[in-house]
């Protein structure tokens, strides 16, 4: 049987969609399937751009329809790596600018994450991404295949967010002369907004190196942020993964630092402890933290044009729990309230223009990975 004949369903297995108390609040159709599927976005058409960690880039048609996009940049997979996310430029309808996240290799087997942007060219009989153009990379780049981030969003202003990875070497968040392990902001042109907090930064400590430190942080201290959202009040919130467990969402504050590996509600694999956050009020706690883990891997605040009772929570897609986590956000307070199970790793999730729910599997017990639409059932 394809997958488009599996049709909607209600319960493919045990707990598939269930709430807490049994019932079903939505219907699950899956619609096609990828190789490593990242990330997606959608076209003012109502069709998205869906990326493969291998170097995929492709159209897909609400049915399932799968097109794929040429031209885009030669990436270095392996590991957490390849391509990334991708986001549409404020101003697509006009410009045709898309950006990608992905990696790239440097010298001496060292690798790292950039973003780039493009032009995406739908007027020929197949989809080519034109005048690719680097805007931003991961510095310095570093032995390893882990922990780069690069989760992207365009703000209503048009800047451009990314999410920097701490690539498993811990003590570059806390590094200025890095520009990994934060939080990003850059025009969509890959320039320095002036009012980022460290743009005009001076230290009057001799010691430090003022030409060194990296005018497009946002926020540092942070350990692997793959989820990343304005909520409905434009407020900015990250989801990040902890190390064993503590994994943290966060609402992110101009020039905050958020502790790690200073501090952290989970420790070190090898066994190591690391201080709690709340032995170091200096740092910014975040809103949920979550032991046991449920390894995070993207986040998105729901307007509710379907789901209505949904509005302004946030959906958070979680790999490690294979499940959908609900997130409610009280101002500055968040707390989950429920969990769905989905017998998947879930690595991406959307609202789509019709207020649908589309999620990504990273992978099914061995298979590929499936897109899914989720529609409410009452």
């Amino acid at each position: 049987m394809n997958v488009r004949g599996l049709a909607i369903v209600l319960l493919l297995v045990a707990g598939t969609g269930v709430r807490a108390d049994g019932r079903v609040p939505f219907a699950v159709e899956p619609v096609t399937q990828f190789d490593e599927p990242w990330a997606l976005a959608f076209l003012p058409d109502g069709r998205m751009l869906v990326t493969e960690k291998k170097g995929v880039l492709n159209i897909v048609t609400r049915d399932g329809s799968k097109t794929r996009v040429t031209g885009v940049p030669d990436v270095n997979y392996g590991g957490q790596g390849g391509l990334g996310d991708v986001a549409l430029h404020p101003d697509f309808s006009d410009n045709g600018s898309i950006y990608l996240s992905y990696v790239e290799a440097g010298a001496d087997d060292t690798r790292g994450a950039a973003v780039a942007r493009g032009t995406l060219d739908l007027s020929g009989t197949k989809p080519v991404l034109k005048n690719v153009q680097v805007l931003w990379r991961q510095y310095p780049k570093m032995l390893g295949y882990g922990h780069y981030g690069h989760r992207l969003l365009v703000d209503d202003s048009g800047y451009l967010w990314i999410s920097s990875g701490d690539r498993q070497k811990f003590t570059p968040s806390q590094d200025m002369q890095s520009n990994v392990g934060k939080v990003l902001r850059i025009r969509d042109d890959g320039a320095i907004p002036d009012d980022n907090p460290f743009a005009d930064y001076f230290s009057e400590d001799p010691l430090v190196d003022d030409i060194g430190v990296y005018p497009e942080i946002w926020s540092l201290g942070h350990r692997n942020p793959l989820g990343m959202d304005f909520d409905l009040e434009g407020r900015l919130w990250v989801l990040e993964m902890g190390p064993l467990h503590g994994d943290e969402l966060n609402l992110i504050r101009r020039g905050g630092n958020y502790g790690y590996p200073e501090v952290s509600d989970g420790d070190h694999y090898d066994g190591r402890e690391i201080p709690d956050h709340s032995t170091r009020p200096e740092f910014l706690a975040p809103a949920i933290s979550w032991t046991p883990a449920i390894s995070p891997g993207d986040l998105t605040f729901l307007e509710g044009r379907q789901f209505k009772a949904w509005r302004g929570n946030a959906l958070a897609a979680a790999l490690g729990a294979e499940a959908i986590v609900r997130i409610e956000v009280d101002g500055e307070a968040a707390r989950e309230v429920e969990r769905y199970a989905m017998g998947a790793r879930i690595r991406a999730i959307a609202e789509g223009p019709d207020g649908a729910i589309w999620l990504l599997e990273d992978e099914r017990r061995g298979s590929q990975g499936r897109l899914l639409k989720l529609t409410p059932t009452r």
